[in-house]
């Protein structure tokens, strides 16, 4: 192999294991810009805090925004914030995937969700995931 060619294939072979095949994917039934009190349920087996990551993107969003079991959802909340996540380890342990929903409270109708899948040895940080999922979701 000529010597010119070292670095492309270097920087190939860099770009090929730090990269990873991203997918994230929303969509709204109803626009969430007329609600305005959320309640995020906790999930009781998940130690990350990603409801308060979700809490917090929600009030960047200007939105009234809590946490925790569903028993302690305040009686004036309009949506429920569920999510599923996904942790793995490469390494490290950080988020792979992570799929949110909301609903209103009664009767229960799904108004919008969003998903993100990413595997890659350079992940984001959970509450830039969670910023990055909620955002388009309250865009016009």
């Amino acid at each position: 192999m000529s010597r010119s060619l070292r670095p492309v294939l270097l920087l190939f072979l860099l770009a090929l294991f730090t990269g990873g095949c991203t997918s994230v994917s929303s969509r709204k039934v109803v626009d969430l810009s007329r609600f305005q009190r959320f309640f995020v349920e906790t999930r009781l087996n998940e130690n990350h805090r990603l409801d308060e990551a979700l809490v917090a993107a929600l009030r960047r969003q200007g939105r009234i925004a809590e946490a925790g079991p569903r028993t302690m959802m305040p009686p004036d909340t309009e949506v429920v914030v569920t999510y599923d996540a996904r942790w793995t380890w490469d390494f490290r342990n950080y988020l792979i995937e992570l799929n949110v929903e909301f609903h209103t409270v009664s009767p229960p109708k799904k108004l919008a969700d969003a998903r993100r899948y990413q595997p890659s040895l350079v992940p984001k940080a959970p509450e830039e995931v969670v910023r990055g999922l909620l955002e388009p979701l309250f865009r016009p």
